[in-house]
Protein backbone atom coordinates (compact mmCIF):
# COMPACT_ATOMS: atom_id res chain seq x y z
CA UNK A 1 0.00 0.00 0.00
CA UNK A 2 0.91 3.18 -0.61
CA UNK A 3 1.92 5.83 1.83
CA UNK A 4 -0.77 7.91 0.24
CA UNK A 5 -3.36 5.22 -0.02
CA UNK A 6 -2.36 4.21 3.95
CA UNK A 7 -2.75 7.82 5.07
CA UNK A 8 -6.39 8.38 3.19
CA UNK A 9 -7.49 5.28 4.95
CA UNK A 10 -5.99 6.40 8.27
CA UNK A 11 -7.75 9.68 7.73
CA UNK A 12 -11.07 8.19 6.50
CA UNK A 13 -10.88 6.23 10.06
CA UNK A 14 -10.38 9.20 11.89
CA UNK A 15 -13.84 11.18 10.52
CA UNK A 16 -15.20 7.95 11.27
CA UNK A 17 -15.43 8.59 14.58
CA UNK A 18 -15.17 11.86 15.18
CA UNK A 19 -18.69 11.76 13.65
CA UNK A 20 -19.57 8.66 16.03
CA UNK A 21 -18.10 10.90 18.65
CA UNK A 22 -20.54 13.45 17.62
CA UNK A 23 -23.36 12.02 17.42
CA UNK A 24 -23.11 11.00 20.77
CA UNK A 25 -23.30 13.76 22.11
CA UNK A 26 -26.20 14.95 19.92
CA UNK A 27 -28.02 11.67 22.23
CA UNK A 28 -26.48 13.27 25.06
CA UNK A 29 -28.61 16.97 24.30
CA UNK A 30 -31.48 15.28 23.31
CA UNK A 31 -31.65 13.05 26.37
CA UNK A 32 -31.07 16.09 28.88
CA UNK A 33 -33.65 18.17 26.94
CA UNK A 34 -35.97 14.85 27.18
CA UNK A 35 -35.27 14.66 30.64
CA UNK A 36 -35.94 18.28 31.38
CA UNK A 37 -39.20 18.06 29.24
CA UNK A 38 -40.37 15.06 30.99
CA UNK A 39 -39.42 15.74 34.26
CA UNK A 40 -37.15 12.49 34.10
CA UNK A 41 -34.50 13.09 37.43
CA UNK A 42 -33.17 9.51 36.67
CA UNK A 43 -32.78 9.55 32.92
CA UNK A 44 -30.94 13.26 33.33
CA UNK A 45 -28.31 11.52 35.96
CA UNK A 46 -28.10 8.63 32.73
CA UNK A 47 -26.28 11.46 30.82
CA UNK A 48 -23.22 11.27 33.02
CA UNK A 49 -22.24 7.94 31.85
CA UNK A 50 -22.57 8.78 27.99
CA UNK A 51 -19.87 11.45 28.80
CA UNK A 52 -17.41 8.76 29.78
CA UNK A 53 -17.78 7.47 26.50
CA UNK A 54 -17.46 10.46 24.93
CA UNK A 55 -14.01 11.37 26.93
CA UNK A 56 -12.92 7.94 25.75
CA UNK A 57 -13.42 8.82 21.79
CA UNK A 58 -11.21 11.97 22.60
CA UNK A 59 -8.26 10.04 23.67
CA UNK A 60 -8.84 7.45 21.25
CA UNK A 61 -9.07 10.31 18.45
CA UNK A 62 -6.16 12.50 19.94
CA UNK A 63 -3.97 9.12 19.82
CA UNK A 64 -5.27 8.34 15.88
CA UNK A 65 -4.39 12.26 14.79
CA UNK A 66 -0.86 12.44 16.69
CA UNK A 67 -0.38 8.54 14.62
CA UNK A 68 -1.02 10.54 11.71
CA UNK A 69 1.28 13.42 12.18
CA UNK A 70 4.03 11.57 13.25
CA UNK A 71 4.36 8.72 11.02
CA UNK A 72 2.42 9.90 7.69
CA UNK A 73 4.04 13.42 8.43
CA UNK A 74 1.69 15.00 5.74
CA UNK A 75 1.92 18.38 4.51
CA UNK A 76 0.14 21.54 3.95
CA UNK A 77 -3.55 20.94 3.19
CA UNK A 78 -3.13 17.09 4.71
CA UNK A 79 -1.79 18.36 8.04
CA UNK A 80 -4.48 21.14 7.88
CA UNK A 81 -6.90 19.05 8.02
CA UNK A 82 -5.81 16.19 10.85
CA UNK A 83 -4.88 19.32 13.19
CA UNK A 84 -8.30 20.56 12.21
CA UNK A 85 -9.63 17.30 13.94
CA UNK A 86 -7.38 17.58 16.61
CA UNK A 87 -8.30 21.05 17.54
CA UNK A 88 -12.36 20.17 17.41
CA UNK A 89 -12.12 17.18 19.44
CA UNK A 90 -12.17 19.46 22.44
CA UNK A 91 -15.39 21.34 21.17
CA UNK A 92 -16.75 18.06 20.78
CA UNK A 93 -16.37 17.01 24.04
CA UNK A 94 -17.25 20.48 25.43
CA UNK A 95 -21.07 19.46 23.83
CA UNK A 96 -20.99 16.80 26.07
CA UNK A 97 -19.89 18.36 29.10
CA UNK A 98 -22.84 20.81 28.88
CA UNK A 99 -25.49 18.07 28.01
CA UNK A 100 -24.12 16.18 31.25
CA UNK A 101 -24.46 19.24 33.26
CA UNK A 102 -28.08 19.56 32.31
CA UNK A 103 -28.94 16.12 33.33
CA UNK A 104 -27.03 16.64 36.78
CA UNK A 105 -29.29 20.22 36.80
CA UNK A 106 -32.74 17.65 35.85
CA UNK A 107 -31.66 15.05 38.46
CA UNK A 108 -31.60 17.96 41.34
CA UNK A 109 -35.41 19.18 40.31
CA UNK A 110 -36.09 15.84 41.57
CA UNK A 111 -39.42 15.89 39.51
CA UNK A 112 -40.41 19.38 40.80
CA UNK A 113 -43.10 21.65 39.07
CA UNK A 114 -41.61 23.80 37.03
CA UNK A 115 -42.26 27.84 37.76
CA UNK A 116 -42.91 28.22 33.92
CA UNK A 117 -43.37 26.87 30.21
CA UNK A 118 -39.95 25.91 28.80
CA UNK A 119 -40.83 26.74 25.17
CA UNK A 120 -37.82 28.44 24.56
CA UNK A 121 -35.33 26.75 26.21
CA UNK A 122 -36.83 23.40 24.25
CA UNK A 123 -36.34 25.74 21.18
CA UNK A 124 -32.94 26.69 22.17
CA UNK A 125 -32.30 22.27 22.77
CA UNK A 126 -33.67 21.79 19.64
CA UNK A 127 -31.16 24.40 17.87
CA UNK A 128 -28.16 23.21 19.82
CA UNK A 129 -28.19 19.69 18.11
CA UNK A 130 -29.11 21.37 14.75
CA UNK A 131 -25.90 23.54 15.19
CA UNK A 132 -23.45 20.51 16.29
CA UNK A 133 -24.66 18.08 13.91
CA UNK A 134 -24.22 20.83 10.54
CA UNK A 135 -20.47 21.95 12.40
CA UNK A 136 -19.43 18.41 12.11
CA UNK A 137 -20.78 17.78 9.18
CA UNK A 138 -19.62 21.23 7.42
CA UNK A 139 -15.50 19.41 8.63
CA UNK A 140 -16.43 15.91 7.11
CA UNK A 141 -18.02 17.09 4.06
CA UNK A 142 -15.31 20.17 3.60
CA UNK A 143 -18.38 22.08 3.15
CA UNK A 144 -17.29 25.84 4.40
CA UNK A 145 -21.54 27.06 3.11
CA UNK A 146 -22.29 25.01 5.82
CA UNK A 147 -20.07 25.75 8.44
CA UNK A 148 -21.10 29.45 7.15
CA UNK A 149 -24.91 28.29 8.20
CA UNK A 150 -23.77 27.57 11.87
CA UNK A 151 -22.12 30.52 12.44
CA UNK A 152 -25.09 32.39 11.22
CA UNK A 153 -27.84 30.17 13.82
CA UNK A 154 -25.57 31.53 16.88
CA UNK A 155 -27.04 34.78 16.61
CA UNK A 156 -30.63 32.75 16.89
CA UNK A 157 -29.21 30.84 19.68
CA UNK A 158 -28.77 34.14 21.48
CA UNK A 159 -31.48 35.95 20.76
CA UNK A 160 -33.43 33.11 22.34
CA UNK A 161 -30.86 32.59 25.49
CA UNK A 162 -31.67 36.86 25.85
CA UNK A 163 -35.74 35.75 25.89
CA UNK A 164 -35.37 32.58 28.79
CA UNK A 165 -33.19 35.16 30.94
CA UNK A 166 -35.31 38.26 30.73
CA UNK A 167 -38.52 36.12 31.27
CA UNK A 168 -36.57 34.34 34.39
CA UNK A 169 -35.69 37.65 36.05
CA UNK A 170 -39.14 38.83 35.62
CA UNK A 171 -40.42 35.87 37.17
CA UNK A 172 -38.23 36.22 40.16
CA UNK A 173 -39.17 40.28 40.45
CA UNK A 174 -42.76 38.80 40.72
CA UNK A 175 -41.98 36.07 42.68
CA UNK A 176 -39.62 35.84 45.05
CA UNK A 177 -39.55 32.30 46.28
CA UNK A 178 -39.13 31.07 42.48
CA UNK A 179 -35.85 32.06 42.55
CA UNK A 180 -33.29 29.03 43.18
CA UNK A 181 -35.27 27.09 39.97
CA UNK A 182 -35.31 30.00 38.18
CA UNK A 183 -31.27 30.30 38.47
CA UNK A 184 -31.05 26.45 37.79
CA UNK A 185 -33.62 26.98 34.45
CA UNK A 186 -31.15 30.27 33.43
CA UNK A 187 -28.27 27.89 33.68
CA UNK A 188 -29.53 25.07 31.37
CA UNK A 189 -29.87 27.88 28.37
CA UNK A 190 -26.65 29.12 29.50
CA UNK A 191 -25.28 25.67 29.13
CA UNK A 192 -27.45 25.12 25.86
CA UNK A 193 -25.90 28.73 24.12
CA UNK A 194 -22.31 27.50 25.35
CA UNK A 195 -22.95 24.64 23.22
CA UNK A 196 -23.79 26.54 20.47
CA UNK A 197 -20.33 28.60 21.02
CA UNK A 198 -19.03 25.41 20.80
CA UNK A 199 -20.45 24.47 17.09
CA UNK A 200 -19.51 27.80 16.09
CA UNK A 201 -15.54 27.17 16.91
CA UNK A 202 -15.87 23.61 15.18
CA UNK A 203 -17.49 25.50 11.96
CA UNK A 204 -14.24 28.16 12.10
CA UNK A 205 -11.80 24.73 12.22
CA UNK A 206 -13.62 23.62 9.02
CA UNK A 207 -13.55 27.34 7.08
CA UNK A 208 -9.67 26.96 8.35
CA UNK A 209 -8.84 23.90 6.83
CA UNK A 210 -10.26 25.01 3.74
CA UNK A 211 -9.03 28.49 3.21
CA UNK A 212 -5.62 28.55 5.72
CA UNK A 213 -7.29 31.31 7.32
CA UNK A 214 -8.81 31.18 11.29
CA UNK A 215 -11.19 33.67 11.66
CA UNK A 216 -13.11 33.90 15.02
CA UNK A 217 -16.68 34.94 14.75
Amino acid sequence: MSARKQFEEELAQLKTELVKMCRLTENMIETAIKALTEQDPELGRSISVMDKQVDEYEMDIEKKCMRILLKQQPVAKDFREVSCALKMITDIERFGDQASDIGDIVYTFGGAPYIKKLTHITEMGKLAIKMVSESVNSFIRNDEALADEVVALDDKMDDLFLTVKEELISHIRTDGSSGDQAIELMMIAKYLERIGDHAVNVAEWTKYNETGVHTKY
